[in-house]
């Protein structure tokens, strides 16, 4: 199985962590294709983990199935709240391109979810932070 998984580098797909634009504490994390090309059968698994108050702490995995993502477009993955940015938060995607596997792991690290970092999220417009 692990054969079948394509290794060369993945571009033009991307996480995105943004405000919600009537809530300051909850944000919201997106699967971003900036490829034109859909993505087939997405999954996303993502967890919290980290050190807090001196102490190793990890938050449950969630699995997310999306189904297919079209070409130039983003959908919304999962809520997250504010309290979890000072833990590294991963995002590991795996999707199908044609026949062919791919996955990647996306980590932002603690505290690099803040202000500070925003940018323009593409077909959102709104500001976040984005791994590509």
């Amino acid at each position: 199985m692990l054969k079948d998984i394509h290794r060369e580098e993945i571009e033009d797909i991307a996480i995105a962590i943004v405000p919600q634009e009537d809530n300051s504490e909850i944000w919201e994390v997106y699967l971003v294709n900036l490829k034109e090309e859909s993505l087939g059968n997405v999954i996303i698994a993502s967890k919290g983990y980290g050190i807090y108050k001196g102490e190793e702490v990890k938050t449950s995995t969630l699995r997310h199935y999306l189904g297919d993502i079209q070409p130039l477009d983003c959908v919304l993955v999962e809520p997250i709240q504010d309290q979890v940015f000072g833990l590294n938060n991963e995002y590991w995607v795996s999707f199908y391109i044609d026949r062919e596997i791919f996955d990647k792991k996306y980590v932002f690290l603690p505290e690099s979810i803040n202000r500070d970092f925003f940018t323009t999220i593409p077909f959102l417009n709104r500001q976040g932070v984005m791994i590509r």
